[in-house]
């Protein structure tokens, strides 16, 4: 058998949109299949213009057991009250904390406003560096 040839890196480009979208959801699916995640998706006339995904906390070192994974929103929906509604669905009062991209100024606001502190823990990430903030 011989070794598979190796993989070009490069920049993503516009024309990657469709095929960058399959990879993401074959990625997804096969995430989901082994996942514990509950995600819950806002829908505008049709549109999907958020989610929030939340499952049992990863980190071992932490005693809380529930993880936000991911909250996202359409630019357009920022400021309007969406973020606030998917949070409050998806964890209720629940203690919590999810990990946050440093200099992420608008989002790390965000969950200030929500009950959540930095506990001084970080993580390095291949986006950057990543802090972790709690809510109890």
């Amino acid at each position: 058998m011989t070794a598979p040839a190796e993989a070009v890196l490069r920049p993503l480009r516009e024309s990657d949109a469709e095929r960058m979208a399959r990879l993401h959801v074959a990625g997804w699916r096969n995430a989901a299949a082994s996942s514990l995640a509950a995600t819950t998706v806002a829908e505008h006339d049709g549109d999907l213009v958020g989610f929030v995904s939340v499952g049992p906390g990863r980190d071992e070192d932490l005693d809380l057991e529930v993880e936000l994974w991911a909250l996202y929103a359409c630019a357009a929906w920022w400021g309007r009250g969406l973020g606030h509604r998917m949070l409050t669905h998806a964890l209720a009062a629940r203690a919590s904390y999810l990990w946050v991209l440093d200099g992420n100024e608008r989002a790390t606001g965000f969950y200030r406003r929500q009950g959540f502190v930095a506990d001084g823990t970080e993580r390095h990430e291949p986006e950057g560096r990543e802090l972790r903030m709690v809510r109890r």
